[in-house]
């Protein structure tokens, strides 16, 4: 549950409960949630940050004083669109979950597009500089403040239990009833999840639409479950939110051109410091300085890909089972410098070759080694699709799960790639590059 939500959700009092679901007892110890979830303060947080701190920064610097009247029409005009943007999103999200964050770029991109229309318009004077800062801080801010705030919420669901919907009373972050009868009272409740795809009794589905005319939210418990995982359970070929196996085209080009342009800017940006990690790669262990293996690429084409080493050499044959292919835990093949290149990521930097080469993305799905490929394809006959997208250098399996050293773990993480190409869009790769930024200020998840 995300705080972008229903901020009715949120003023209510914590207390510890338990559920009966048949045979199941799910008890819930529920917490105050902090008073920074609330919508109206990461409002006013957002309006802080993003409309008033560069307002206060502008002033600081010198020949301020003539340009007040754009400084205050521009601080003005980004709370102003703060707040309807804010309004957007709390009205567009419909799932909780991982979903939730689909609306915030889409709902601020609008906020800022009325904004700048009245202003050009109305020829009101703006400062283009303050307005794009406010812009980008505002998108910070709340893709921030949801991936933290929705681990101090708790959201009420009741379950019709019928159908696929026992499995779901395990998720975190929500407290689960189950509704025995179509009289029973919802008014406790913030939505209702239901099996749709089931033949539900006839005062059941009198009972839904009842829900949704009172503009309770149902929820389909398989939707639901995805959203609140953000994983796609890998039962057959779903297609995905456009109806369609083939991710969308204009998304694959425009990502494709910023991933070049990134890539061929930090290649000039970054290469004394490239050199001189490679350089210490080649003193403190004997071996080359970049590993070089055949991975499993865009479309199903196999790639060289590159990193720094961080192991020990072996010879070639042995990576080609499929144990040696996988990093254990604690694997004592990798090196000490090895061990902080993996924490920090700079490991992966020699990537920015492949990503001009357009073998890789900076974001999707991570490329898996020719061996383990091939083991996943006899396993599971649809594993192939995972090759729809480019593959990345972060992904959402690797800022979700992390690192993973166990075949059955590493079964699980298709689970999060699935649910990437499903949603393959801007929204879910911005998400993923904050967490990774997180991941590589803190180093967790790396081996």
């Amino acid at each position: 549950m995300l705080p972008l939500q229903a901020e009715a959700i949120r003023s209510r009092p914590f207390h510890q409960t338990q559920t009966e679901t048949g045979r199941h007892v799910i008890s819930v110890q529920q917490r105050r949630p902090a008073f920074w979830v609330r919508l109206r303060y990461q409002v006013l947080g957002a309006i802080l940050i993003a409309a008033v701190a560069p307002f206060l920064v502008r002033l600081c610097l010198p020949n301020s004083t003539g340009e007040m009247d754009i400084l205050i029409n521009t601080m003005l005009g980004t709370g102003f669109a703060i707040i309807t943007g804010a309004w957007l999103m709390r009205n567009v999200n419909t799932y909780p979950g991982s979903e939730a964050f689909a609306s915030v770029l889409p709902s601020f991109l609008a906020a800022f597009g009325i904004l700048l229309t009245i202003f050009v318009l109305a020829r009101v004077p703006y400062g283009r500089v303050n307005l794009s800062i406010g812009f980008a801080l505002s998108i910070s801010w709340f893709f921030f403040i949801g991936f933290y705030g929705r681990r101090k919420s708790v959201i009420r669901i009741g379950f019709i239990p019928f159908g696929d919907t026992i499995e779901i009373c395990s998720f975190p972050h929500v407290q689960w009833r189950m509704l025995s009868s179509p009289e029973e009272s919802v008014d406790d409740l913030d939505a209702v999840a239901a099996d749709l795809r089931t033949d539900l009794p006839d005062d059941w589905d009198r009972k839904l639409a009842d829900y949704a005319l009172a503009q309770m939210p149902v929820y389909h418990v398989k939707h639901l479950q995805e959203s609140l995982t953000g994983q796609v359970q890998l039962e057959h070929l779903s297609e995905n939110t456009f109806g369609s196996l083939t991710p969308r085209r204009d998304y694959i080009v425009f990502k494709r051109v910023i991933d070049w342009l990134v890539a061929l800017s930090l290649a000039f940006l970054l290469l004394p410091a490239l050199l001189m990690v490679a350089l210490l790669v080649r003193l403190t262990s004997p071996g080359p300085s970049l590993f070089k293996q055949q991975r499993m690429g865009y479309l199903g084409k196999p790639f060289t890909i590159y990193k720094f080493r961080t192991m020990v050499q072996t010879e070639p044959s042995a990576t080609a089972h499929l144990e040696a292919a996988i990093t254990l835990d604690n694997d004592n093949r990798i090196t000490p410098l090895g061990s902080f290149l993996r924490k920090t990521r700079i490991d992966e930097l020699p990537q920015i070759i492949n990503v001009l080469r357009g073998e890789m993305s900076w974001i999707g799905p991570r490329p898996e080694a020719i061996v383990l490929s091939l083991w996943y394809e006899q396993e599971i006959p649809f594993y192939r699709y995972r090759h729809i997208v480019r593959p990345g250098i972060a992904g959402w399996a690797q800022v979700r799960q992390g690192h993973v050293a166990e075949l059955r773990d590493v079964h699980s993480k298709l689970h999060f790639d699935f649910y990437y190409i499903k949603h393959f869009s801007l929204w879910i790769d911005i998400l993923i590059v904050l967490r990774t930024i997180r991941t590589v200020i803190t180093g967790d998840g790396a081996k």
